[in-house]
């Protein structure tokens, strides 16, 4: 019994173990002091260029690498390229708002999650402790990619799925009246960047995204999909009409959501909100504006957001998507979304383009 209990406590007492690479010592310092601070993590590494975070993350083994993009040697963007291909561990890219476009790129390559640098300021360092403790646990794969030819662990079978060229097809309706709303969180850039770089030109149906970024990056974001996309990306605003072939990303400090006018609306977080932007709110005011012609497409992440908004758009008589859990970084809300039997068709990240274009009324 008490060789039970010591063993117990001794567990009890596992910290999460993680790796600094900056090139900055008062960057690698604060990071530091917020980490250790609470006490269930140790900072066991700290690299100050790429190539030595790459060396020291093979050596060390750490449960999680924090990366900085600018480095000297190596880029933080080349080292996580060549951790992911020889011995992957979850990575947090820790950088400044001015690299948000590269955070998000570095997020497609392999890292799990991009943040700014954090401040002493309480509320902002607790945010960025609880955001390593998460990652820190979420099992990663070398050549993060290959997940995509993976097959489900626990496969899932929904509702009955009809084809989709048939799938809530109206008589009458006019294909390209459809909106798209796509929703993602944690791996949410990397399946983006898969389905917006396979729309063709000539997709002419406007697309909403709410994906959980960090405030000051979703600007970046617009941006890096705007090189990936085929179509106009732009950041959403206030009053902004729905234009076809449009993608509207939504600011991380506002919620988006469209008007009966069909424009764009920002809507204020409410006190107490965890996800920023919340899914949610853009895929029930779809519902509530395009009824049957809405189309939710609910991407990789973790937790509950989007589940209860795509729900509402199958109940609107709308068209419902989800990614599979083999393409999926995180198989969380999209999960969630599937077991609640709101999904009416589940596809891996790369079959999702071809499913909107037919939606669309485009043939592929």
């Amino acid at each position: 019994m008490i060789g039970q209990t010591q063993s117990q406590a001794k567990s009890s007492m596992v910290k999460i173990r993680v790796l600094l690479a900056d090139d900055s010592s008062l960057a690698r310092d604060m990071l530091r002091s917020l980490l250790e601070y609470d006490g269930g993590i140790e900072v066991i590494g700290e690299a100050k260029n790429g190539r030595e975070a790459v060396r020291l993350a093979i050596e060390l083994k750490p449960d999680l690498v924090t990366m900085d993009m600018e480095m000297p040697v190596m880029s933080g963007m080349d080292a996580i390229a060549e951790i992911m291909a020889t011995r992957a561990v979850p990575i947090l890219v820790v950088s400044s708002m001015a690299d948000a476009g590269q955070a998000c790129a570095a997020v497609a390559h392999g890292a799990l999650d991009a943040v700014s640098k954090p401040t002493l300021d309480p509320a902002t360092g607790a945010a960025f402790v609880a955001k390593v403790k998460m990652l820190a646990k979420i099992r990663v794969i070398t050549h993060i990619r290959s997940r995509f030819s993976e097959k489900p662990a626990v496969p899932i079978t929904p509702c009955p799925q009809p084809p989709i060229s048939t799938l809530m097809l109206h008589p009458g309706d006019d294909d390209s009246s459809r909106v798209f709303a796509i929703v993602s969180s944690t791996g949410g850039p990397q399946a983006l960047a898969t389905i917006l770089g396979q729309l063709p030109q000539d997709f002419s149906c406007p697309l909403l995204i709410s994906q959980h970024i960090a405030d000051g990056f979703a600007p970046g974001l617009a941006e890096w999909l705007a090189v990936i996309c085929k179509l106009p990306v732009r950041l959403a605003r206030e009053g902004d009409p729905l234009a076809p072939g449009t993608v509207y990303v939504s600011p991380s400090e506002t919620n988006l959501a469209v008007t009966r006018s069909r424009r764009i609306a920002l809507v204020p977080r409410l006190s107490g909100e965890i996800y920023h932007p919340t899914c949610d709110v853009l895929l029930a005011s779809v519902a509530a504006v395009y009824g049957r012609q809405g189309v939710g497409i609910i991407l990789t992440g973790m937790g509950s957001d989007g589940a209860a908004g795509i729900a509402k758009i199958h109940n609107a008589g709308g068209t419902t998507l989800a990614q599979d859990e083999a393409s999926s970084v995180i198989f969380g809300m999209n999960k969630i979304a599937i077991e609640r039997g709101a999904v009416q068709q589940v596809l891996p990240a790369d079959e999702i383009p071809g499913a909107m274009c037919r939606l669309a009324g485009l043939v592929v």
